[in-house]
Formats: C-alpha cells, sequence, structure tokens
C-alpha cells in the first residue's frame, strides 16, 4: 500500500526536526571496508544481533565491478546507520513559536485533562463519551519534538495543534496502538499483522544519507486481499520504522518499488492497487496522525496501473508531501550502497525470510523501545521530554522539559537552582511560624476548657 504524507492539508515551512547523534554498526555486522572503515561508541541501544547475517561475498555473476561483487548479506534489519552518518542539526525555532510551544505544552501538562478513546467522539467533543487520562505510555509519546511535528503541520496555530494532537491520541486509542512495551494490550500485535508480513512488502532496512530508517513498500509482493489488516500492516510497520529512528532524526524514507512478481500473484488472487476509498483513508491516517514523518519517498518501477492511482490519489496528497516525492532516480543518490537493498544498485544481498525476518525487527523495535521508556523514567517523565534524550544514550539530560536545544541550558539550571535555594531558606521560618500559631491556639483552647 504505497502511499505518502506529510502535513495535514495546510501548507507549512519544511523544517527537519533533527540533530547530530553518533552511530556504529553492530558487533556482529561487517560493513565493507569502503564504508565506515571502522565502529565507534553507540548513540542509540543496539538489540541483540547475534543472528545478523552482514558478510561480504563476492559475486560470480559476469560483467560486474569489483565495488558490485562485494556484497553484504542481510536477512534482518541494520540496527542503526554507519558510524560517519548523522542527521542534519536541528533548525532553530523563532521566539514566538517557542512561545507557542510552551502554550500547547501546558496544555498537555494539566492533570485535570482528559481525552476521549475513539477519533469521532473527541472531534465531536461528545461530553458523555469515555475520557481517560494520558497515560505514562501517551506522555512519553508526547515528546517536545512531537509537539513541534504538530505545530509545524498546522502552521503555528496553537488551537489546531492542540485539537490534532488531541484527535490523534483517540485515534491510537481506537486504533490499538497506544502501548509502548504491552503487546497485549493493543489491538494490533505482530501476531495479528503476521500474515501481511509473509511475502517482505513491507521491510525496514538499512538508513539513508540523512540517517533516516528506510522503509521498503513492495506492492507487486502482495500476498493477501484487500482489507482492513492491509492498513493496520502498514500502520504497524510505520510505527517499527520509527523505534528504529536514531537520536536527532525523527522522519523516514520511504523506497516504493513496483516491480510485480508473478511468482507471488501465481500463489494468490489480490489487488495490486488498492481501492480508492481505502487509499483516501491511509492518507488520512498518515498526513492526520503522522505528520512531519516523511523525509523522502523514492518510487520506481511504476506501472500504468500505478500511475493511474497516482492520478486518482494526488488531488488528496498535501502539497508539501508532493515535494518529497522522487519519481524513478537512482536510489543510490539517496542511499549509501552499504545501505541499500542491491535491486536499487546498493551492496546489500537482503533475503526475506519471514521466520527469521518478523520475530528479529519486532524483538529490535521492542529493545529500542525499552530503552526508550527506561530512559523516560530515569529522566523524571512527564510530557514534553526531547527524543533527543530518550533516544540517546548520555547520562544528564541535555533538553530540560519546555526547552529547545539552542536555548542557554546553564543559565536556566543556574536560575532553577537559585529559586531552589530561595524557597528552601523559607521553610524555616514558616515552620516556626507554624509551631507559634498552633501553640497560641492550644494555649486558647485551655483557656476556654478552664
Amino acid at each position: 500500500m504505497g502511499l505518502f504524507w506529510g502535513n495535514s492539508k495546510k501548507e507549512t515551512p519544511a523544517t527537519t526536526t533533527s540533530a547530530p547523534a553518533a552511530a556504529s554498526a553492530p558487533e556482529n555486522a561487517k560493513y565493507p571496508e569502503s564504508s565506515s572503515g571502522s565502529t565507534s561508541e553507540k548513540s542509540n541501544p543496539t538489540p541483540n544481533t547475534s543472528d545478523v547475517s552482514s558478510k561480504a561475498s563476492s559475486s560470480n555473476k559476469k560483467g560486474k565491478s569489483a565495488k558490485e561483487k562485494q556484497l553484504i548479506e542481510q536477512t534482518i534489519p541494520f540496527s542503526e546507520p554507519p558510524s560517519d552518518v548523522h542527521p542534519p542539526k536541528e533548525k532553530s525555532i523563532t521566539e514566538e513559536q517557542k512561545e507557542k510551544f510552551k502554550t500547547v505544552l501546558k496544555h498537555f501538562q494539566d492533570p485535570k485533562l482528559t481525552i476521549a478513546t475513539t477519533e469521532h467522539n473527541q472531534h465531536k467533543h461528545i461530553p458523555d463519551a469515555e475520557h481517560r487520562s494520558l497515560s505514562e505510555d501517551e506522555k512519553a509519546w508526547l515528546t517536545r519534538e512531537c509537539i513541534l511535528r504538530y505545530l509545524r503541520a498546522t502552521k503555528w496555530v496553537v488551537k489546531d495543534a492542540i485539537d490534532r494532537i488531541e484527535g490523534t491520541i483517540a485515534w491510537r486509542r481506537e486504533f490499538g496502538i497506544d502501548y509502548q512495551l504491552d503487546d497485549s494490550k493493543n489491538i494490533v500485535t505482530p501476531e495479528l499483522i503476521s500474515p501481511e508480513g509473509e511475502t517482505g512488502k513491507e521491510v525496514v532496512l538499512g538508513f539513508d544519507n540523512d540517517a533516516r530508517p528506510c522503509l521498503y513498500l513492495k506492492p507487486g509482493r502482495q500476498n493477501t486481499k484487500n482489507s482492513f489488516r492491509q492498513v493496520q500492516h502498514l500502520v504497524f510497520m510505520l510505527e517499527r520504522v520509527i523505534d528504529f529512528m536514531p537520536s536527532g532524526q525523527d522522519s523516514l524514507a520511504l523506497l516504493i518499488d513496483f516491480k510485480q512478481h508473478p511468482e507471488i500473484a501465481a500463489n494468490v488472487a489480490t489487488s495490486k492497487i488498492p481501492p480508492l476509498g481505502v487509499g483516501k483513508q491511509v492518507l488520512h491516517i498518515l498526513q492526520t496522525h503522522y505528520p512531519e514523518r516523511l523525509g523522502k519517498a523514492l518510487l520506481t518501477n511504476m506501472p500504468f496501473l500505478a500511475r493511474t492511482f497516482m492520478k486518482l490519489i494526488y488531488p488528496f496528497i498535501d502539497p508539501l508531501t508532493r515535494e518529497k516525492l522522487v519519481f524513478d532516480a537512482d536510489f543510490s543518490n539517496f542511499v549509501r550502497a552499504e545501505q541499500l537493498d542491491k535491486d536499487f544498485n546498493g551492496l546489500v544481498d537482503f533475503q526475506y525470510d519471514h521466520s527469521v525476518y518478523h520475530p528479529k525487527v519486532c524483538q529490535m523495535a521492542h529493545d529500542y523501545r525499552q530503552h526508550y521508556m527506561d530512559r523516560y523514567f530515569k529522566f523524571g517523565g512527564g510530557v514534553g521530554l526531547s527524543e533527543l534524550d530518550l533516544r540517546g544514550v548520555g547520562e544528564e539530560l541535555t533538553v530540560p522539559i519546555g526547552l529547545q536545544p539552542d536555548d542557554d541550558v546553564e543559565a536556566w539550571k543556574a536560575k532553577l537552582t537559585s529559586e531552589k535555594e530561595k524557597s528552601e531558606s523559607l521553610i524555616p521560618e514558616a515552620k516556626d511560624e507554624d509551631v507559634k500559631g498552633l501553640t497560641k491556639q492550644t494555649e486558647e483552647l485551655k483557656v476556654s476548657a478552664q
């Protein structure tokens, strides 16, 4: 289901929220010497990769260059970008935008805030509908970067950003993806969508030149008939590719290949192009609930039917998302060879085995979420923590709640310390006053009793 998204139907300035992050290959993965050359300290957690198969091997096919012969055999996702690939530096926001950010933050910090459990009831503001407070999982999802994504998507209109975030929280509850670690409480689980992934039609693999994790969509490998479970599968894989984002990167790359696979089509009667209604439903989910997540979408091998479908769905794609679509370009211009599937001029000899890939990608993603939640509680929890810290490995908080990376954190700490000391100096006086007042009341009671 190769569809695309960015902002809502409103245009906004294109901004990438990101910051430098160092990363390296997992211990058991071997990159060609032509890549980073060596490994370094990791900037995000590395799940157990004991079964990684990423060794260089020579191709015996004639007519291929030496570079093409040195392939990386891979059966599971790369856990992180090469050590010399980093996200671009985060762009600063204006003082006015910082104040708008703080207004949205304060709204969601309100302990009395409740949100509906369905998207429809939230938007219609139905008073008798079921509402509940934010869970810790939802507070962890509501990061500094999350708030900024919605503000950019709504052109910095505070009320619209608040409404959109509340709508997404309600939708996540209704769709069944609102629990970070306990899949048994979610509707969309690895077990539910497993049949959809048996042919590898949606795969998380590699990182682009800006350290965005790549999600391959391969409609030609479609193995099931049109159903809502296909939508659930796409959302599930979007959530997984987000788990793979390194500290400093909050967007992803889509690599969409429409190449036909007759060997799969021969085994099951499927439709490679979804109905227009399904396409619009998916676009609504992506553009409404995953704003500013798309960094780049590369499309290739588009057949006539796919191009016809694109013409039908194109009016529903917001203008800035269209700017991120790249048709029939060389994928290797956007993803370095040792991170790119060999089918697209890369060096990765990726062989999809569902029995190996599916449990591994789920386990790796779970490990990342565990790391994320551990750090959420380590830094005190609450709405507005930064993904720079939640996905990072440093012991100290680098972006306190309410601040931006370019703010003077040291000045903020000094002010906080001063206010704390002032508050503590007043406590003894208050206690003495309380004691005097209590003594006086006691004496008055004694007199009355006499």
